[in-house]
């Protein structure tokens, strides 16, 4: 296809062969390898004895090292003072002040820093630092190189701070007077103006006066622009230390005769000194003498002085509202034209104006330009506070309009940074400014939306609200074209690679809900937020999503949209193939529980949150696990009694099951973290509750009491057939048997509150009688109450009817139970045969001080099967594999797991 290319192309064999001869006539030159970075000389002088103390092996560096060692102990100077400070004053110290006399750049500049950081961290006291360290600063200030000569100096203004007045005075003030002398050196003197400035706030106005003053007149007419520029710059602090009354007599006249220098720098030093004295002038100086020098600043800047431009420019709002109250109506509107020209500086050949009388800018104007639209964009509040936010429309929209449309990026981003001072300011006015806000949301330029990102929620919120005389109309009129402008900024922080925009965006949008309706959040913003959640590959992106998502979910009221979004976010987070976007999902509920009330989450989001602890993924299992504190805290007893069964089965679950080491061990550590908190209570819902089960609770004692006394004959001789009942005499008086009566009521209620009904259902013996079920409830023939659970479910197996199990209470347990056991002994090849424990396996032990409540009956697991043991019955003595224990708290009870599936309720009070 290019043949042209090809023509000059040889492949030919002649000529591959000549390039081949042409490479081997190159001779390689034989060089010796360097194997290592020092040669074994080099390697012997910097050897150093390893038995040398800190301080010895200092000094021996110091002493003969080379410069890297040299700097090196200089560096470490700041620790040596903090271990050993008296040596290092008397050994190391005196050793840095001889090299630094030779020492080249690079240690002068670690010595000023090392000496600022002793000062800094107070090793020693301010008269050892003086007595020190002083002399060897000033030693240095005067350096032949402006860098370490700077250097020296920032360390020695820092060390004025904190030195007595005597000690300045002496050892500096003195000696200062001989070095501000025209005779000395010009650096000499340029550190003089510098650390005069620093010592007016140091002394007393009178000594200031007599000692001071006359060093600064003698350097504001120094032969060099230098430091004519320098001092005019220290006459701020200078006049700050004198107060208004010197100020007005010896600095006004010196920044005048300043202000007319033929240096430009001092020009621009007295006028940037001149605004920020303002406040400390009067009226009559600041009309008599500072708006005449401000007039011809600003009448040179465009003509004579373009130097001054940017300076004035930057300072022209300060300036406009310092002078405000001297201002004639005639000077007000000249210095408004000449902001308004400023603002527009350099772009009138862009509008094709007076294109023939131009001349071409060089890169350096209008580098000045941009830097002057720039300044009057900072400067824009200020302006409408100068010409009042009732006259902004007609004075100062058509500024504002062109700096928001700036072709250059900093001018814009300055505006977007000032924009919420300017809605502020507007008030009810803001609503003109609408357009320009549409503007800037679209920008090119990610920098200016970022920018303005930072007050969007403030700046909406007044563009909704703005005022009491903006209309409802143009309200909503402004909602159409605000929205797309903010779906276009997202989608484009979206396809950036800026993604710290992105987040910052995504979580300011949080505030829509007070700005717009739902419905045009779910169907402009919602979804888009679950597609970010879902597609976008940076975590904080996905977390300000999510957290903003809720934010929607939260103030959405219609219930449709409500399921909706919960069902996908069950569905494509909670349920999603990806485990990316399940640990997505534990993150959304985190922000659920922050958000929303806990019946919220119990109802919607529990039981999701808890199927998750079957992931196959040991990072989702983990993050579960670092969750379930807050899932527990949600919980309310006894409403959500059986959500807190479901989550002592998942934990029960995870210790059993986890094979992972690391969730493992966050599993243990959880589960020590989740037996600390307790549950919160609603009294309410349980004094309901409890009115109710005693109601239900007498009716059956009495129906059971009824059919007793009528099957008294075959209730005694069943009872005599029962392996483990303990025979009750016939002839009991009716007082005995209303003591039985009120503990079956007593229990009945405590297993309602330990239970809930749904689970709670325990297996009574099959086909016995009432008066049998009476007799061995109240000679307590188990051990404990023990439920047999499936891995599966909460469900009891039974082979009779289930009944709610009765809980005796503590005290009574114990004195009933111990003749029970003692009654007991004739049966234990029956205990033995229904309750064994491996062989070479000691039972476990949770506490000698728990005892066991219990429920009459036997309870089925897998294919073994359990006599409830006596209540009362330690612990310890419980047959039971040496597997580890699960304890949580309930209510009134301790809930204990083992590994084979068996839940024990232990009296809390015993």
């Amino acid at each position: 296809m290019h043949p042209i290319i090809f023509s000059k192309m040889d492949f030919s064999q002649s000529n591959l062969f000549g390039y081949i001869e042409d490479l081997q006539e190159l001779t390689i030159i034989e060089r010796p390898v360097r194997r290592s970075l020092k040669t074994p000389e080099e390697i012997e002088r910097l050897t150093v004895d390893e038995e040398l103390s800190d301080i010895e092996r200092a000094v021996y560096l110091l002493s003969s090292g080379q410069d890297i060692q040299g700097t090196s102990v200089v560096a470490n100077l700041p620790v040596l003072m903090r271990q050993n400070p008296a040596e290092t004053l008397r050994r190391v110290l005196p050793k840095i002040r001889e090299v630094l006399h030779v020492a080249g750049v690079e240690m002068q500049l670690t010595a000023a820093v090392s000496f600022l950081t002793v000062l800094q961290e107070e090793s020693v006291s301010i008269h050892t630092y003086s007595h020190s360290f002083l002399h060897i600063i000033l030693q240095n200030l005067e350096h032949r190189d402006a860098g370490v000569s700077n250097a020296w100096l920032e360390t020695l203004l820092a060390v004025i701070e904190a030195l007595p007045k005597e000690t300045i005075r002496h050892e500096i003030l003195n000696p200062l007077v001989s070095k501000a002398q025209l005779s000395q050196t010009l650096q000499s003197r340029l550190v003089s103006c510098k650390i005069m400035g620093k010592l007016a706030n140091k002394f007393e106005a009178h000594i200031i006066k007599r000692e001071i003053l006359p060093l600064v007149k003698s350097l504001c007419h120094d032969v060099e622009y230098e430091v004519r520029t320098c001092m005019c710059r220290q006459l701020e602090h200078i006049a700050q230390g004198i107060g208004t009354e010197l100020t007005k007599t010896v600095v006004l006249p010196e920044l005048v005769e300043l202000a007319r220098d033929e240096g430009s720098s001092v020009r621009l030093a007295a006028f940037e000194t001149l605004v920020n004295l303002l406040d400390m002038f009067d009226a009559d100086d600041r009309s008599q003498t500072v708006l005449p020098l401000v007039k011809s600043f600003c009448e040179k800047s465009f003509k004579a002085d373009e130097s001054i431009l940017v300076s004035l420019s930057f300072h022209l709002g300060k300036l406009c509202n310092g002078l405000y109250g001297i201002f004639t109506p005639e000077q007000h509107l000249r210095f408004l034209e000449f902001y308004k020209k400023l603002s527009t500086l350099g772009l009138q050949q862009e509008n094709g104006h007076n294109d023939n009388q131009l001349q071409l800018q060089t890169l350096e104007q209008e580098k000045k330009y941009i830097s002057v639209r720039k300044n009057c964009a900072y400067n824009f509040p200020a302006m409408i506070v100068f010409v009042d936010p009732k006259n902004f429309h007609l004075e100062l929209y058509s500024i504002f309009f062109c700096l928001c449309h700036d072709p250059e990026v900093p001018v814009r981003y300055t505006m977007a940074m000032s924009f919420y001072e300017v809605a502020k300011l507007l008030n009810s006015g803001v609503y003109t400014i609408h357009k320009e806000l549409v503007t800037l949301l679209q920008d090119e330029s990610l920098e200016v939306l970022d920018a303005l990102v930072g007050h969007l929620p403030e700046i909406l919120e007044l563009m909704t609200n703005g005022g009491e005389n903006s209309g409802s109309e143009s309200k909503l009129l402004s909602i159409p074209d605000l929205i797309p402008a903010l779906t276009t900024a997202e989608q484009r922080a979206a396809t950036s690679l800026k993604w710290r925009t992105h987040e910052k965006l995504l979580q300011k949008y949080a505030c829509l809900p007070h700005i717009i309706s739902s419905d045009q959040i779910y169907y402009r913003f919602l979804h888009r937020m679950l597609t970010i959640i879902l597609t976008n590959n940076v975590l904080p992106v996905q977390k300000a999503a999510a957290r903003t998502l809720c934010v929607y979910l939260r103030y959405n009221r219609k219930q449709e949209q409500r399921h909706e979004v919960i069902q996908k976010l069950i569905e494509q987070l909670g349920q999603g193939k990806s485990y990316w976007n399940r640990l997505r999902f534990l993150d959304t509920c985190e922000f659920i529980m922050e958000l929303f009330s806990k019946s919220f989450f119990c109802k919607y989001f529990f039981l999701p949150v808890l199927e998750l602890t079957h992931d196959p993924v040991a990072n989702v299992r983990m993050k579960l696990c670092y969750l379930l504190p807050k899932v527990k805290s949600t919980l309310k007893i006894p409403t959500d009694k059986h959500l807190l069964q479901q989550l002592e089965l998942c934990i029960r679950k995870l210790l059993c099951q986890e094979k992972d080491k690391d969730v493992l061990t966050i599993v243990k550590r959880t589960v020590l973290e989740l037996d600390r908190m307790e549950i919160s209570v609603d009294v309410e819902q349980l004094e309901k509750e409890k009115q109710q089960n005693e109601g239900r609770s007498t009716n059956v004692n009495d129906k059971i009491f009824e059919k007793k006394r009528r099957d008294s004959k075959t209730s005694s001789v069943l009872a005599k057939s029962i392996t483990l009942s303990v025979p009750v005499n016939s002839s009991g008086t009716s007082a005995g048997k209303e003591e039985k009566k009120s503990k079956l009521v007593r229990s009945q209620s405590f297993s309602t509150q330990a239970l809930h009904p749904k689970y709670s259902n325990v297996d009574k013996c099959p086909n016995k009688s009432s008066a049998t079920g009476y007799t061995s409830s109240v000679s307590g023939m188990g051990k404990g109450c023990m439920l047999s659970f499936s891995d599966d479910s909460f469900r009891t197996h039974s082979t009779g009817n289930s009944g709610n199990a009765a809980f005796p209470s503590s005290s009574s347990s114990r004195n009933l139970f111990n003749s029970a056991d003692q009654k007991s002994n004739g049966n234990k090849e029956t205990q033995s045969r229904k309750m064994s424990m491996p062989p070479g396996k000691s039972p476990p032990t949770l506490s000698a001080a728990l005892t066991l409540n219990t429920c009459k009956g036997k309870f089925q697991h897998g294919l073994a099967e359990y006599t409830a043991p006596s209540a009362g019955q330690r612990m310890e003595h419980i047959p039971l594999e040496n597997t580890p224990w699960l304890i949580t708290e309930g209510l009134r009870y301790h809930c204990a797991f083992d590994t084979n599936g068996l839940r024990w309720f232990l009296d809390r009070s015993s």
